[in-house]
């Protein structure tokens, strides 16, 4: 006789973001997408790692409330350079701003995200940081490269995973903590929540 199984938990990952959907799927991870409605706030006076952790927090909240029985995973990226944090520019005005800020230099990209059983209240919450150096644009390319729009919703003014990749230069640490979740460390975290990763 097979004993009973407990049904899997609902798997939601509390992001609008296509990126951390299809590094989630790519792990062969069932889930649901719920949009967060945290309107996150870059506070220059918390450390950057604290506060990327409070911002997946409070995005993870947002969306627990509606569900009694659900596993949420929450991320918030951005930029740390030289002690400014950077978000997403919006306008290109601003995306042109942050390029050229960070022309040919190197910075931080700090990811953090929360994983929130919300049956159980058990919650894990870490920030992981990986660093990137963009090659030395001209402001012609800067500017070309923000006409391809594709900056205006990137923390950073770029994507690496797409026409950004050509000007990164370098980089150390996790790739896909730059795209915007941390996936082998998020792997771990969920396995401490029982779930099968493969």
């Amino acid at each position: 006789m097979h004993k009973n199984r407990k049904p899997m938990k609902t798997i939601i990952l509390a992001s609008a973001s296509p990126r951390r959907s299809e590094i989630l799927a790519g792990a062969g991870i069932g889930f649901c997408t719920v949009p967060s409605d945290y309107e996150e706030i870059l506070d220059h006076a918390i450390k950057p790692h604290l506060l990327a952790k409070r911002l997946s927090l409070q995005k993870a909240k947002a969306v627990a409330g509606r569900y009694k029985n659900a596993l949420i995973i929450a991320a918030d990226t951005f930029i740390v350079f030289r002690g400014n944090l950077l978000g997403k520019p919006h306008t290109p005005k601003e995306a042109r701003r942050m390029l050229t800020m960070l022309n040919g230099k190197s910075h931080s990209v700090i990811t953090g995200y929360t994983v929130f059983d919300t049956k159980t209240n058990k919650k894990i919450i870490r920030s992981m940081q990986s660093k990137v150096w963009l090659k030395k644009m001209t402001p012609q390319e800067i500017k070309a490269y923000v006409a391809t729009e594709e900056p205006l919703d990137k923390a950073g003014a770029y994507a690496i995973q797409g026409c950004g990749a050509a000007i990164v230069k370098k980089i150390e640490g996790d790739y896909l903590n730059v795209v915007g979740l941390p996936l082998f460390d998020l792997m771990a975290s969920l396995r401490r929540f029982g779930v099968k990763v493969f």
